[in-house]
């Protein structure tokens, strides 16, 4: 009877091992799948195929996604040797004696700076080249053109009110500030506000918007001749371009 309670033990003992065993490999094979996910390094993808066969097939058994070869952005300008096919540059730039030197002087005086020789204008003759570093070069030309931007999308809008019955007093005086806006570079609105049953004499503000873009003619350029909207007859201008 012992001996059968011993067995049954040993037997069960057998079994808890291999269930153990069991779960150690599997721990132990998730744990590996997550290393080779991580591991993208081509070395170790190649030693992979060695082992296991073709190189799709491991990647897709392993979630190794294989790496795509990606094209390296082209510069907006050619720098060092890569600025070829001339004999002589003009050199520009902060602390470099500027004028024309041929390209092996204008690399080598790069070199000696510990900077970039930049091609800044191919099509001059001889072509224009800068020493800078380079990644600050674009830095800043980055942001000047956001900069640039910045001030195209911003339009300044001034706006002046009349009222159907605008004095000449009053008018000559909007005039002065309409003018004054135009020269310094703003658009203009213009318009007549209605109030009541003023709307019903709206033609006398079409005459004064009309009046208003003659007396502005040698300033401005009408973008929009008087339009109803509302309560307010409006007439839009923007500046002349200065010669």
């Amino acid at each position: 009877m012992a001996s059968f309670v011993l067995l049954i033990g040993y037997k069960q003992n057998r079994k808890t091992i291999r269930v153990r065993f069991a779960k150690f490999i599997g721990a132990l094979f998730s744990l590996f799948k997550k290393m080779c996910y991580i591991c993208t390094l081509k070395k170790v993808t190649i030693s992979f195929t060695k082992i296991f066969g073709r190189k799709q097939a491991i990647a897709k058994q392993l979630f190794i996604k294989p790496r795509q070869g990606h094209k390296e952005k082209e510069m907006p300008n050619r720098i060092n040797e890569k600025i070829k096919g001339v004999k002589e540059v003009r050199l520009v730039g902060d602390n470099v004696e500027q004028g024309v030197v041929t390209i092996e002087e204008a690399l080598r005086k790069a070199d000696e700076m510990e900077l970039d020789l930049i091609e800044i204008s191919p099509t001059a003759v001889p072509p224009v080249c800068k020493i800078a570093d380079y990644q600050k070069f674009l830095y800043q030309q980055r942001k000047r053109e956001k900069e640039q931007k910045a001030k195209a999308s911003k339009v300044v809008l001034k706006e002046i009110r009349f009222g159907p019955q605008t004095d000449e007093h009053d008018y000559n005086f909007k005039l002065k500030h309409a003018i004054n806006f135009l020269k310094e570079g703003y658009k203009v609105k213009a318009f007549v506000f209605f109030k009541g049953r003023s709307i019903l004499f709206k033609e006398h503000g079409e005459v004064l918007l009309l009046r208003f873009a003659n007396d502005l003619e040698e300033y401005a350029k009408v973008d929009q001749l008087p339009q109803l909207e509302g309560k307010r007859m409006i007439i839009f201008f923007s500046p002349k371009k200065t010669k």
